[in-house]
């Protein structure tokens, strides 16, 4: 009786043990947030990155704290978008492995924007837009797989490393034989929201927005999935078509993620684990839970980014990378103790 309940309590935890957690996890995006735009190559106090917030303390005040707000803008945007995209396909495919990487989606997006540099001369600084179409490609051609193999999840997750081989050797093909197409590439590749005005970070942060809102109504598609294809016909609804519109929300929060700041480690994949653990198997919970948990990680590792070898910094995407290999441990250790 008494492991019985305990397996109910870990597949649906209780609606106080949620909320607390996605109340500390609130608090902490605030706490952490409001230290990244204190501490750097040099410090500033609560009073001044308040008054800098008004744009009434010093110039220099100013102009620290506008662009720390831009970086830290940009980490709430990207962690939200892939960590909602992660938890989206994990569900969509039951495979705690899924993410967009991994399904060809951030390549995709990668290939749609070297051939835009190609075509334009340069690689645009900001503009996302160029993004879409490739990673759209990519969800499209894996939503027709997956609506044709009757979702084989081995199959999609087969394509998608098929995927990513083709087109990184496209990408790389293309980059290796223009040098000046590469010298902007290579910074983007590593993934870093530095460099980024304070204008871009607020245009990109309304975009997720708009792309984390929609996200939200996909559960309701994952939940006439989980009853199986035969109940979703039964409802007159087609399977492939609703697989394909989560694969599309996915894709869409990875891409503009993806094209503004480069590829991203472990956000994806490492937080939609934890999410779970901590929702259980409620789906609406665990995009919200991963919806704070995501900026988080990137906070704190743009905060680690800054200060570990200060005044230089390392890119962003190698802390999330070292982050995210312990999240990831952590969560599989878990994983390993409900078992």
């Amino acid at each position: 009786m008494n492991a019985g309940t305990g397996i109910v309590n870990g597949l649906f935890p209780s609606l106080r043990q949620r909320t607390r957690w996605l109340a500390g996890l609130v608090g902490a995006v605030l706490l952490f947030g409001w230290v990244n735009l204190s501490v750097g190559a040099e410090n500033l106090s609560p009073y001044q990155v308040w008054q800098a917030l008004q744009a009434a303390g010093p110039s220099y005040a100013n102009d620290l704290v506008e662009a720390r707000l831009s970086r830290t803008l940009l980490a709430i945007a990207t962690g939200a978008a892939l960590a909602v995209a992660g938890t989206l396909l994990q569900n969509l495919t039951r495979n705690p492995l899924a993410e967009p990487g991994l399904l060809g989606i951030n390549a995709g997006a990668a290939a749609s924007l070297v051939t835009a540099g190609l075509v334009l001369g340069s690689l645009p600084a900001g503009a996302f837009w160029l993004a879409l179409p490739g990673a759209l490609c990519v969800a499209v051609l894996a939503g027709v797989q997956s609506a044709y193999r009757q979702h084989d999840p081995a199959h999609l997750l087969l394509l998608g490393a098929a995927l990513n081989a083709v087109l990184f050797a496209y990408v790389q093909a293309i980059t290796l034989t223009h040098p000046a197409l590469f010298a902007n590439y290579r910074f983007w590749i590593v993934g870093s929201i530095n460099g980024h005005t304070l204008d871009e970070a607020q245009r990109l942060f309304g975009w997720i927005a708009v792309g984390l809102g929609l996200s939200f109504i996909l559960p309701r598609f994952l939940h006439v999935l989980q009853m199986g294809d035969g109940v979703t016909k039964a409802l007159g609804l087609s399977a492939g078509c609703l697989r394909l519109a989560v694969l599309s929300g996915s894709a869409l929060l990875a891409a503009i993620s993806t094209a503004t700041v480069g590829p991203i480690a472990f956000v994806g994949l490492a937080v939609p684990l934890l999410a779970k653990k901590i929702a259980g198997h409620y789906v609406y919970w665990q995009l919200a839970i991963a919806l704070v948990m995501g900026p988080l990680m990137m906070i704190l590792a743009d905060l680690l980014a800054r200060l570990l070898l200060s005044p230089s910094e390392i890119m962003t995407g190698i802390l999330t990378a070292l982050l995210g290999a312990p999240f990831l441990l952590v969560a599989l250790r878990i994983n390993q103790r409900a078992v």
